[in-house]
């Protein structure tokens, strides 16, 4: 796959409307071409401890940030046409869709991609798991930030880049 945009989304609580950052990563032709990150005030707008622990952000970081729509706006023209690719697709279209009904925008259907799946298809049982850094490493990127929307989009752009 040459063209596709990596997609990650942090989360403020367990409602996966509760987006609190994203970042995005543009690929075409192979080569990241763009990348877009941006926290988001949440929905609903709390956090959790643990949730936290994992990303550490808090209310104060997304207290005045943009709503998901907002955002959005912006992400869209990026993606235009691209499928999406993130790493456990599960989470992070779950967690899009989840967002688009929250708002009750037009969802409108995009294709993904799941770099997990095809790490389990493509490495199997020789990686000790299929984590993202663990993914990322054995694809040559090393993944610094865990948890950053951003970094985590870049490590699963690379990884789409190696394995799909």
């Amino acid at each position: 796959m040459k063209d596709f945009a990596a997609i990650d989304f942090e989360t403020a609580n367990n409602c996966r409307t509760s987006v609190c950052s994203v970042g995005v990563v543009i690929v075409k032709n192979g080569e990241i071409v763009d990348t877009f990150y941006s926290l988001i005030k949440p929905e609903p707008n709390y956090y959790i401890y643990w949730n936290t622990q994992v990303h550490g952000l808090t209310r104060a970081d997304t207290e005045n940030a943009l709503i998901f729509p907002d955002v959005w706006k912006q992400i869209e023209p990026k993606i235009q046409g691209l499928p999406l690719v993130a790493h456990n697709k599960m989470f992070d279209e779950g967690c899009l869709r989840a967002v688009f009904q929250c708002y009750q925008m037009d969802y409108p259907d995009y294709t993904f991609y799941c770099t997990c799946i095809a790490s389990r298809r493509h490495f199997g049982k020789t990686l000790p798991n299929h984590q993202l850094h663990t993914v990322s490493a054995a694809c040559g990127y090393i993944l610094e930030n865990h948890h950053h929307a951003l970094a985590d989009a870049e490590a699963c752009a690379w990884i789409a880049r190696k394995i799909l």
